[in-house]
């Protein structure tokens, strides 16, 4: 148990913004990047008087590309590591970073960018590791620094390249149960390929430092995204399967979703394992602690996905077939968040307070402190919901949305409303 933390109130300073995801960026590399467009977006933003912007999470992507599926809650994309600035530097040429052949401009498609991007960038780890320079001892100290996620995920990394990218449950026996034999015969035999995913990860660190301090200096506030749920084939889950409801092959036995609800009659079947969290408390909640202390070396502000979760979650079967099986299971409640800001201090967080709601999920989030959300669209709905989403009934502690990933465009909202009158 932790002595209870005595939180000020976390009021927001009123201002606006944009969220906008890195990859939807302009660029002749087939996605946005940490590049010169993303120094072009800080600057539209200052000089529209926006003080805010917000993006998706930034990890590595795994099944669907969906950044909501990340490989890692702790590393960074390989996909948003600008190539031009690694040119800038000399690790690339200019000829090195044009495509063969144009990419589309209208949308990403990742699969083919992404393979073209990292073989852009074992060229210039091939480089790196030929001449390191002034950076032989920055990259030594992210090393250091990263280890304790750092490690685990540029193995994880290595071992699915060597297995075809098959998930990690389909891997041989002993490096599922991660026997240290094993474990340690992979490190020798994969040494090139994990120092190449930590140089990666070294340059994404470096260029995500810089954006940021840029966008600083310019007035505007960097907002991240964290989801409540990991993908179940990620080097999180792998590393550390206690935390997590996980069978003896370590296929999970229950996982995560919603019910069914106004967007879907059998409801959301995620498919993320779900936490033991007995074993996450007896542990002082220390790998959530350390995923908090990164994302606040990382953004100034961060969308807290999911928070209802953390008072109550829908867990379903891990062979059920859609979300409508299921029950709600306790989350680990306000003693998660005293044990995380007991550590770190207060944390500047977001509640996603929108779905299913109950007293006790507004009852945690106001004793935590932090603000919920309202959408614009849903104050003209039909529902007892809506009069609590019209613009003069928002509390001021809030944050706004003109919709969400679950309804229309904005400007495609409009147009059908014009359209039924």
């Amino acid at each position: 148990m932790t002595d209870a933390v005595s939180r000020p109130v976390r009021r927001l300073p009123r201002g606006s913004g944009l969220l906008l995801h890195f990859t939807a960026l302009p660029g002749s590399q087939g996605s946005g990047d940490l590049g010169p467009a993303a120094v072009e977006f800080v600057d539209f933003l200052a000089a529209s008087g926006q003080s805010l912007w917000q993006v998706l999470p930034v990890g590595p992507t795994g099944y669907g590309n969906s950044p909501y599926q990340s490989l890692s809650a702790f590393a960074g994309n390989p996909l948003l590591v600008s190539l031009e600035r690694l040119a800038e530097e000399g690790w690339l040429s200019s000829s090195e970073i044009e495509p063969p052949s144009p990419f589309p401009v209208d949308r990403v498609d990742f699969d083919a960018v992404s393979a073209w991007r990292q073989s852009r960038l074992a060229i210039a780890f091939d480089r790196f590791q030929l001449g390191q320079g002034e950076l032989a001892a920055d990259f030594a100290g992210f090393r250091q620094r990263a280890a304790g996620w750092l490690d685990d995920y540029a193995l994880f990394s290595s071992l699915k390249q060597e297995s075809g990218e098959r998930a990690w449950t389909e891997w041989p026996g002993e490096l599922i149960r991660r026997d240290p034999d094993a474990l340690a015969a992979a490190r020798r035999r994969l040494a090139v390929s994990i120092e190449r995913e930590a140089f990666i990860q070294f340059q994404f660190d470096r260029q995500w430092s810089a954006l940021r301090a840029y966008a600083h200096a310019h007035g505007v506030r960097i907002m991240g995204d964290i989801p409540i749920f990991v993908a179940h084939d990620s080097a999180d889950v792998w590393a550390n399967q206690r935390l997590f409801h996980l069978d003896a092959d370590g296929r999970p036995t229950v996982v995560a979703g919603v019910p069914p609800d106004y967007f879907s009659e059998t409801g959301q079947l995620w498919g993320n394992p779900l936490y033991r969290w007995d074993v996450v408390a007896a542990e002082g909640y220390a790998w959530w602690i350390e995923r908090f202390r990164h994302a606040m070396s990382q953004f100034d502000l961060v969308r807290l996905d999911h928070f209802r979760g953390f008072e109550s979650y829908w867990e379903i079967p891990g062979d059920a077939k859609d979300a409508r099986v299921g029950r709600w299971a306790p989350g680990p409640g306000i003693a998660f968040f005293d044990a995380a800001e007991h550590v770190l201090g207060p944390l500047p967080l977001v509640a996603e307070d929108l779905g299913i709601i109950t007293p006790a999920v507004d009852a945690l989030r106001d004793e935590f402190g932090a603000p919920g959300m309202r959408v614009l669209q849903f104050a003209f709905g039909t529902d007892d919901k809506a009069a609590e989403y019209q613009p003069h009934n928002y509390p001021a502690h809030c944050v706004v949305y003109t919709g969400t990933h679950d309804n229309d465009t904005t400007v495609g909202w409009f147009h059908s409303r014009a359209g039924e009158g």
